[in-house]
């Protein structure tokens, strides 16, 4: 016979298998009485160990529950127990600690932000209350403020109440007309 070395493309021979050992293999699985006894005493004794086990499972499961009940511990505080040790887990982990940390720093930076806006904004009513127009506004409504006292002085012989005074700047702002044609009574009134 002649040795020849099969590269992979090479097709294997096929061997025949010899008839003898086809016939020793059962095919049925059949097993005898003996063995098949055997294998239900044996499982017998399982489905009693199981149950065996399940009673003192059950036993120890009341007996814990028991126990528990002797010191107080219920279902809610077991709850709360479970709760507050996984909140310390989750805070002393990295990943939290980190967000923490990112979080703060950016609730600082924001806080910054806003001062530096409220200071701007400040700054820029300063701005614009010293600022000409302002004060020319400013002026003219203390002017009108004083002839509407004076006026009412003056004709009423009192004061008369807040409601009053403004009422009748209301009034008398609304006959004027924008040349600022005011009447000139006093001296003040002129320098308005």
């Amino acid at each position: 016979m002649e040795t020849r070395q099969q590269g992979l493309l090479d097709p294997e021979p096929v061997t025949e298998v010899d008839e003898e050992m086809v016939s020793d293999v059962d095919l049925n699985n059949t097993m005898t009485d003996e063995e098949r006894e055997g294998i239900l005493s044996e499982l017998t004794k399982l489905e009693e160990e199981i149950s065996t086990l399940r009673q003192v499972l059950a036993s120890k499961e009341k007996h814990h529950s028991e126990l528990k009940a002797k010191l107080g511990i219920t279902p809610l505080s077991e709850f709360k127990q479970n709760f507050n040790k996984s909140w310390y887990d989750m805070q002393t982990s990295t990943a939290y600690k980190k967000t923490s940390e990112t979080l703060s720093t950016a609730g600082q930076k924001t806080s910054a932000a806003f001062t530096t806006l409220g200071t701007a904004i400040s700054r820029k009513f300063g701005d614009m209350r010293n600022s000409p127009s302002f004060k020319s506004f400013e002026e003219k409504v203390e002017c009108t403020v004083s002839n509407i006292k004076q006026t009412k002085v003056g004709s009423q012989g009192g004061g008369g109440s807040f409601e009053e005074v403004l009422s009748s700047a209301a009034h008398a702002s609304a006959q004027e007309t924008p040349s600022n044609n005011m009447p000139e009574s006093s001296d003040h009134e002129r320098t308005c």
